[in-house]
């Protein structure tokens, strides 16, 4: 096992700033603002070791679900049976994904990542449904969607290092047929699990750096108040806004595939 490499205190400095930028955007559009943390790990802090950067960024990215997750149930949107079940079942799937992942070569698990992060910014543009039955309850029908569902998005979550909250949502509503608003609560308590056990499996190989993580989820938590505070205010363009945002993400993936494919090439 590698000792985790010692960083600046620039670079910490720009693990916070990073924080912030998933913080905010996360605050501002909603889902899909953690797929930025580990391409903003690797490129903008300078973290060499993919495998590294993935295993602190699913920490990090499990402790913001947290904080969400408490606010969610604070408005009683977390459908707390449906939402455990499938989160058990995708714990399980994490705990193999993860495993995987970790034996995957790190250049090539990034392009992997980048092809992902392009269908992130496509399911963004799509205009996603109100709704749906916000009395459901866990019941032997929906119980066996939830488990395969829940246990299929855990694997691509432990293997990519991923929150997955842009599977989670669809995968509930699927199951259960809620609404919008009680998915993406619920689907907080999966992205929370998910995002535990994936560290937890990476920090037994090492691939933990606990303080980049803690810069990171300070920084995060500054900018999520920050760009919930702005989502107010631009309620009105939620639309423009994920526009704006897929784009982002698609221009970060395609950097990310043309330096991932250029080092495999290179090798």
């Amino acid at each position: 096992m590698d000792p985790i490499p010692t960083l600046s205190l620039v670079q910490y400095l720009l693990g916070a700033g990073a924080g912030s930028v998933v913080g905010f955007s996360l605050g501002l559009v909603g889902g899909g603002g953690s797929i930025l943390a580990v391409p903003l790990i690797v490129y903008l802090v300078g973290v060499k070791d993919p495998h590294l950067a993935i295993g602190t960024s699913a920490f990090a990215v499990a402790a913001n679900a947290f904080a969400n997750l408490l606010n969610h149930a604070r408005h009683g949107t977390v459908n707390w049976k449906v939402a455990g079940l499938f989160a058990l079942a995708g714990v399980v799937g994490a705990a193999l994904g993860s495993t995987f992942g970790k034996a995957f070569d790190g250049e090539r698990l990034l392009a992997l990542f980048a092809i992902l992060m392009l269908v992130v910014g496509g399911l963004m543009l799509r205009d996603r449904k109100g709704g749906g039955d916000a009395t459901v309850t866990l019941n032997p029908r929906n119980a066996t969607k939830l488990v395969g569902t829940g246990a299929a998005t855990g694997v691509l979550s432990g293997f990519f290092g991923i929150g997955g909250g842009f599977l989670i949502v669809p995968s509930l509503m699927y199951s259960t047929g809620m609404p919008i608003y009680s998915a993406v609560g619920s689907s907080l308590v999966g992205v929370t699990a998910f995002g535990l056990t994936t560290s937890l499996n990476y920090a037994l190989s090492g691939w933990v750096d606990w303080a980049l993580a803690g810069a990171f989820i300070a920084g995060g938590v500054v900018g999520g108040l920050l760009g919930a505070r702005l989502a107010k205010t631009l309620s009105g363009r939620k639309g423009a806004l994920n526009t704006v945002f897929a784009a982002l993400i698609f221009v970060v993936a395609i950097y990310m595939l043309y330096r991932s494919v250029g080092s495999l090439a290179g090798g």
